[in-house]
């Protein structure tokens, strides 16, 4: 991460990141539809006992909830987060 805020990337290289990340979030979703509904259809085939396939899909839902929140909201950082950073007082860790 560090060796990105020390040469800041062209417009092009940005656009071709954001163009990846919905890209692969979009690999993300197909994935999470095909395999739930393959562990659903499953589950119903043998018998529709305890509702574990639940657990997969909330699980794997909070992940691709995640996904999408950095691909669409998340805010890069910049060069003056990372002044504001330096000069904030510093506690202990």
């Amino acid at each position: 991460m560090a060796a990105e805020l020390e040469q800041p990337i062209s417009d092009r290289e940005a656009a071709l990141l954001r163009l990846k990340r919905r890209r692969d979030l979009r690999a993300h979703t197909v994935a999470y539809v095909l395999v739930n509904a393959a562990v659903w259809v499953a589950w119903a085939a043998t018998g529709a006992g305890n509702l574990w396939p639940g657990w997969l899909t909330g699980i794997w839902a909070i992940g691709l909830l995640t996904n999408a929140w950095d691909v669409y909201f998340r805010v890069p950082i910049t060069e003056t987060d990372v002044r504001h950073e330096i000069e904030r007082p510093q506690t202990r860790q």
